[in-house]
């Protein structure tokens, strides 16, 4: 952070501090009686809480969201923001609340920039409930929410609005941030089960790949199998996991982290393919001890064993994804497993560009049946 500004505050806090303190009186004072929901949620590292002091090289600041019911917004957004500009202080805790124009060539970047007269390039942005939904799911909150819209939904997102912080709460915010709190127990069995099937369709071929030499193709296989097994342990425990920036952080949060990272590291540090497995196996051990510890089928293995004539050790994560779809009762969820479970979007992609919402519907299309 710049040198002027003060000791980092955590954006979330921030955020809180500015609503209250300092956007708060200007609306009570200018607009009595203003029924709004006022929060911090959808895209920030901040919204995660794992904001930090670099964060603030892009969009990070005093910023507030403003939900306005939907018959006030066209007639009330414009007069809120400009009355703000006016009216909110230059600075916040020491922090500037202007920001800069977005950089057309930094992608739009809005970085704080420090005034001390005129009007305050400020981010409190006014919206709707349902506008925001629309605009970062794809999703209209008044529908039901579908196999399919839980399966295309990016985890990233769906981490970001639980993570949330919700200030103030005339219309129902939290309410509707409430339905997207974890998936329903059938998309979370067909996920899990999905997760399984991954380590079973790879974890012997770890082994092939170094066995005839190629050390490069079998590490790339095994991290390949190091982040289905992290995933496995963020559904394991019903935690939505954010995208590949704090993936690692919030695993280490779980309460699977500590005990598997070691392991994990091994893996991934092993530059022999028999060391890279044996390691491997003690992962796979651990999660299908978990697995039973979830109660959802009948006890299996817990123990690796040889993939039939061959001495590669695996688990054989099938007959977990196997045991899994034979609990799921939902005819539309098991419908979707038919042809083999490829999960959910984060599970079959790695695109960046695929998970957002302008793809939405295109990738919701492949859950149909």
């Amino acid at each position: 952070m710049t040198e002027n500004f003060p000791d980092f505050i955590p954006g979330l806090e921030l955020s809180r501090r500015f609503y209250f303190e300092a956007v708060r009186p200007v609306l009570d004072a200018d607009f009595p009686g203003l029924r709004h929901s006022a929060a911090l949620i959808g895209a920030g590292s901040e919204v995660l809480g794992f904001d930090t002091e670099m964060s603030a090289d892009h969009h990070w600041g005093p910023r507030a969201m403003l939900f306005l019911p939907e018959e006030d917004f066209a007639h009330c957004h414009a007069a809120i923001r400009e009355t703000l500009r006016w009216k909110l202080p230059h600075k916040f805790l020491g922090y500037p609340t202007n920001f800069g124009e977005p950089d057309p060539d930094d992608k739009g970047v809005q970085l704080l920039r420090a005034t001390e007269s005129g009007p305050v390039n400020h981010r409190v942005e006014c919206m709707t409930i349902a506008g925001f939904f629309r605009h970062y799911l794809e999703f209209d909150i008044n529908a039901e929410i579908q196999p399919a819209d839980w399966l295309s939904f990016g985890e990233q997102k769906l981490r970001s609005i639980v993570a949330s912080a919700v200030f103030h709460d005339d219309l129902g915010l939290a309410d509707v941030r409430a339905r997207f709190a974890y998936y329903p127990r059938d998309v979370w069995l067909y996920m899990l089960a999905s997760g399984w099937q991954r380590i079973g369709q790879e974890e012997h071929l770890m082994w092939r790949a170094g066995h005839v030499g190629d050390e490069i193709g079998s590490a790339l296989i095994a991290s390949r199998l190091v982040r289905d097994a992290m995933r496995l342990c963020f559904l394991m425990e019903r935690q939505y996991a954010p995208y590949p920036k704090w993936f690692g952080t919030a695993f280490m949060r779980l309460a699977a982290g500590p005990e598997l990272a070691p392991l994990l590291q091994r893996v991934l540090r092993s530059e022999a393919y028999q060391a890279r497995g044996e390691a491997l196996a003690a992962v796979y051990e651990s999660l299908a001890v978990k697995h039973n510890a979830l109660g959802i089928t009948a006890p299996l293995a817990t123990v690796c064993s040889h993939f039939w004539s061959r001495p590669f050790l695996v688990i054989w994560g099938d007959r977990f994804a196997d045991a899994l779809l034979a609990q799921i009762s939902d005819p539309a969820v098991r419908r979707l497993a038919r042809g083999g479970p490829i999960g959910a979007i984060d599970q079959f992609s790695d695109s960046t560009d695929l998970k957002h919402s302008e793809w939405r519907l295109a990738v919701r299309g492949i859950y149909i049946r």
